[in-house]
C-alpha cells in the first residue's frame, strides 16, 4: 500500500473517502501544533520539515488504530501525533548521529516531556478563544478577525465599511478586552474543573 492510500480494513470507497476527509481535517488543524512541538526537539528547520511529513505519513498509517481507540475524542489527535512525532525525532536523530549538531535521545526525551505540557495549553487557548469568538454576533466577530488578517488595517477597514477609524480603534479595543475577560474566565474555570 502506497503512504498516500486510505488504510483498507474492509471498507467500501465512501467511508475511505470519509476517513481521509476526517484525517486530513484533524491533521490540519493541528498541524501547527504538531510543527511546535517537533520544532522543540530538532535543532533545525529541514529536520523539523522532514520529521513532520514523516509523522503526517505514519499518523496517516495509523489512523484506523487512533480513530478506534479515541472514538468521540479528535481532540487526542494532536496528543497522539506528537507520539508518533518524538519517536520519529528520535529516529531522525539516530540516522544523522554522525552529525554534530544533534540532541542525544535523552535530550529529545526530556524535550518532548516538557513540550506535551505546551502543546495541551496551546490546545486549552485555542478552544477558549474559539469559544469566546463564538459567542460575539457575526459584525463583533468579523471586525476582530479582519483587522488581524494580513493586509487589513482599521484605516482600511474605516473606509470600506465608511466609519472613523478612531470609532473602530475604539470598538476593537473594547472587544478585545471582552474576549481577553472570557478566555482567561473560561481558562479559569477549565483549570478548577479540569
Amino acid at each position: 500500500m502506497a503512504a498516500s492510500d486510505p488504510p483498507t480494513n474492509n471498507v467500501n470507497s465512501s467511508e475511505r473517502e470519509q476517513r481521509y476527509n476526517e484525517f486530513v481535517a484533524l491533521l490540519s488543524r493541528h498541524d501547527l501544533s504538531i510543527r511546535r512541538f517537533v520544532r522543540s526537539l530538532l535543532p533545525n528547520r529541514d529536520a523539523v520539515d522532514d520529521v513532520v511529513q514523516e509523522t503526517a505519513l505514519e499518523c496517516w498509517r495509523k489512523f484506523d488504530d487512533f480513530a478506534t481507540q479515541n472514538a468521540g475524542h479528535p481532540e487526542e489527535f494532536a496528543r497522539w501525533a506528537c507520539v508518533i512525532a518524538r519517536y520519529k525525532a528520535l529516529s531522525w536523530q539516530r540516522d544523522q548521529g554522525r552529525d554534530r549538531l544533534v540532541f542525544r535521545d535523552s535530550v529529545v526525551e526530556a524535550l518532548a516531556a516538557s513540550a506535551l505540557p505546551q502543546l495541551e495549553q496551546r490546545d486549552e487557548e485555542r478552544r477558549a478563544i474559539e469559544s469566546c469568538l463564538s459567542k460575539l454576533d457575526e459584525t463583533q466577530r468579523q471586525l476582530v478577525l479582519s483587522v488581524h488578517s494580513p493586509g487589513q488595517s482599521v484605516s482600511s477597514i474605516a473606509k470600506e465599511t465608511g466609519q472613523k477609524a478612531r470609532r473602530l480603534y475604539y470598538q476593537i479595543n473594547v472587544l478585545r478586552a471582552s474576549l481577553q475577560q472570557c478566555v482567561e474566565k473560561q481558562l479559569r474555570q477549565e483549570l478548577r474543573h479540569g
